[in-house]
């Protein structure tokens, strides 16, 4: 990429979340990752160039230093951070303006810095061409959320140990408007393992995906949250997307007999993705990771008990789903558990002003930080190590519990010659196809008493809608 010879025109707008906006180059597989900020957030609007690469920069290291360590170096593309030209940052924020979602635009992109993230666009599978049958790849954007019930002895109210987070704060979201249905996924269910159970939580995405869950083809989003949509015309229209996909252009089936045919054979693809053993040879059986005995259940899931409790429930050892449960997995005090700690922390700050930087609080995210995560001792022996340890912990786990899954897959010719390791067979036809996990910025240490709040708001709610017995409409 020259960035003395950078063109508005050969960059498109290709999404939003919280913090960044992101456009993806017209003609090479590159997405561009630019800082966004509240209108009324002047504080982080007027950032130096040198304050905003250092924000960027630090997203680049915790990246490649910390999750990727932790999560496998198959999955994590970290990227480099970048300075661009002002004026043609102006003019992109001035194109994409009118492509932006209204309800984004409480929120501004950083047209003063110059400063983006540069990564792949992991939409493109640029490790496979479909021969001969000039079929743009597919990729499927899943946030699984958190996997795991907590088993804290520091949880106060009991049904955080049997409804999981996802599910309780459903109904939250309902009650303030962020949504107008109900989701019926459940991340237990997706990483339970359990086929069954696997195959449920993805179509249940499908049918509410929130911002849970999108698609792609040839790098434009073609189905995604229409909140105020007709959700069974959506998956109509989804299944004609991908009909040359994943049915023969012979095929008599048709209408929504062929819908379904067709969303079976994705869902299938996409457990197929999941569940792969990346450093297992085919050969080889994989290694399992069992899941821990009570915390693979939720009792706001619609399955049915016997499906629940019955059957495997169990990850192979290497595939993406268990990389990322592991990691979440670090948080294993709950945020009920994490608060004394964090105030310790708070005080030992308050006294020792200096030691910010010795306890890594802000950073830097090298192997340093990565060691207070992975060496911190099991029990509190009253120490701000220990304390600190935690707290980096928590921030590890609450980037997982946020990450996102992209897979991409595209149709192989039976010649094509791909490294049998990167191929699927549901039945007929074959893919090709990459995983890879993207979203995976440090949170913020100040974040953490925003998160005690959100979750007791959360619970307070769910007990007093006595959600016990209100579960998802089937």
């Amino acid at each position: 990429m020259e960035l003395d010879k950078m063109d508005e025109n050969d960059w498109k707008y290709h999404g939003e979340g919280n913090k960044s906006l992101v456009v993806s180059h017209v003609q090479h597989a590159r997405v561009l990752r630019l800082l966004k900020y509240s209108t009324e957030d002047d504080e982080n609007s007027h950032k130096t160039t040198e304050q905003a690469f250092r924000h960027i920069q630090n997203i680049v290291d915790y990246s490649k230093n910390v999750m990727k360590p932790l999560l496998g170096e198959k999955f994590v593309h970290n990227g480099e951070a970048v300075k661009l030209p002002i004026d043609f940052v102006r003019q992109l924020s001035l194109k994409v303006q009118r492509e932006r979602p209204e309800s984004r635009c409480d929120k501004v992109m950083d047209t003063f810095s110059g400063c983006a993230l540069c990564l792949p666009n992991l939409t493109q599978l640029s490790s496979c061409c479909c021969f001969g049958q000039h079929r743009p790849p597919l990729c499927i954007e899943i946030k699984p959320k958190c996997g795991f019930l907590p088993s804290s002895r520091h949880v106060t109210k009991e049904i955080k140990s049997k409804v999981c987070r996802f599910c309780m704060h459903q109904h939250f979201k309902l009650a303030s408007g962020k949504w107008k249905r109900l989701s019926r996924y459940c991340p237990l269910d997706l990483f339970s393992g359990n086929k069954q159970r696997m195959y449920l939580a993805i179509k249940h995405l499908i049918e509410e995906p929130q911002n849970n869950f999108k698609i792609f083809k040839g790098g434009e989003c073609i189905y995604s949250c229409k909140d105020d949509a007709d959700v069974l015309q959506d998956l109509d229209e989804l299944a004609q997307h991908l009909r040359p996909y994943f049915l023969p252009s012979g095929s008599l089936i048709n209408g929504h007999q062929a819908s379904k045919v067709v969303l079976n054979e994705l869902i299938q693809v996409l457990m197929s993705a999941l569940l792969s053993s990346w450093d297992c040879p085919r050969t080889v059986e994989p290694r399992k990771t069992h899941l821990p005995e009570g915390r693979v259940t939720c009792e706001a899931s619609i399955l049915h008990r016997d499906l629940l409790w019955n059957g495997n429930h169990c990850l192979p050892k290497d595939c993406v789903l268990a990389k990322i449960l592991g990691t979440q997995m670090h948080d294993n005090l709950d945020i009920e558990g994490l608060n004394p700690l964090f105030r310790r922390v708070e005080q030992h700050l308050q006294d020792f002003p200096k030691e910010r930087s010795r306890l890594q609080i802000d950073g830097p995210y090298d192997e340093s930080f990565l060691e207070k995560v992975q060496n911190c001792p099991a029990e509190d022996d009253g120490s701000i190590e220990y304390a600190v340890g935690k707290v980096h912990q928590y921030r590890v786990a609450m980037t997982a519990k946020d990450c996102s899954i992209m897979i991409a897959i595209a149709p192989c010719g039976e010649d094509d010659g791909l490294d049998q390791n990167l191929e699927i067979q549901p039945a007929k036809p074959r893919f090709s196809y990459s995983v890879s996990i993207l979203d995976l910025d440090p949170k913020p240490y100040d974040s953490i008493p925003h998160q005690s709040r959100l979750d007791a708001k959360i619970l307070n709610y769910y007990l007093r809608k006595d959600c016990t017995l209100v579960f998802h409409p089937v």
